[in-house]
């Protein structure tokens, strides 16, 4: 193995079995310069193309993520890069190009029973148009979600029960009240003031103050 492949052994750890042989070839083909970053709630990886005073290609993917988000958020940064190397800045950042990339990479990890039934089932449905994050697809989130390892007492707030409460990170409780096709409604109870919530967001579930 290349002195580069050997660098970048260490993500093994981090990706579903016997997947690595299949990523390595991007890190000898390409020059990338790849960091593993601490829990980003708005972003899972990001892709930078070389500037002049960098000339790699920089990938940051949060650490914390399942191996199946891993995987899938580093095939999606990865598809960027492609993206840059044939059309370098005269394309849209998540257009056709980059979908055709996109699929073109990830066609070749499905039906090997490298992820689970439901997020493989998700990923097909995903591949008909992806989007500029699997956190923008609620099936998807949903089921790559289950893998995660989760804080006790968060769930998302579909998960929440009609007339349960929950806590939002600033340290609001809300009470959900009706659930609707994307979202939720929920009163916050210190201001008793509406607000609609994504399904998909996370949450503490707690009980009331009586």
């Amino acid at each position: 193995m290349k002195k580069q492949e050997k660098n970048i052994t260490f993500l093994e750890q981090f990706l579903p079995p016997n997947t690595f042989d299949k990523i390595a070839p991007f890190f000898s083909n390409h020059t990338i310069h790849l960091t593993l970053t601490h829990e980003r709630k708005s972003v899972l990886g990001d892709y930078r193309s070389p500037i002049k005073d960098a000339s790699n290609h920089r990938i940051s993917i949060n650490g914390n993520l399942n191996p199946y988000s891993f995987l899938i958020t580093l095939l999606h940064e990865l598809a960027h890069m492609l993206t840059y190397n044939h059309f370098k800045d005269c394309v849209s950042p998540h257009g056709r190009e980059w979908k055709t990339q996109f699929r073109h990479i990830l066609i070749p990890f499905l039906g090997k029973r490298i992820f689970p039934g439901e997020i493989e089932k998700a990923l097909h449905a995903y591949l008909h148009d992806p989007a500029a994050s699997t956190c923008t697809d609620p099936i998807l989130f949903k089921a790559l979600y289950m893998y995660d390892e989760r804080k006790p007492g968060y769930k998302l707030v579909d998960d929440i029960n009609i007339n349960g409460h929950f806590e939002t990170d600033d340290g609001r409780v809300f009470q959900k009240l009706e659930h609707l096709r994307t979202r939720s409604k929920c009163r916050e109870l210190g201001s008793g003031k509406m607000y609609l919530f994504q399904g998909i967001v996370e949450v503490r579930s707690v009980r009331p103050k009586l």
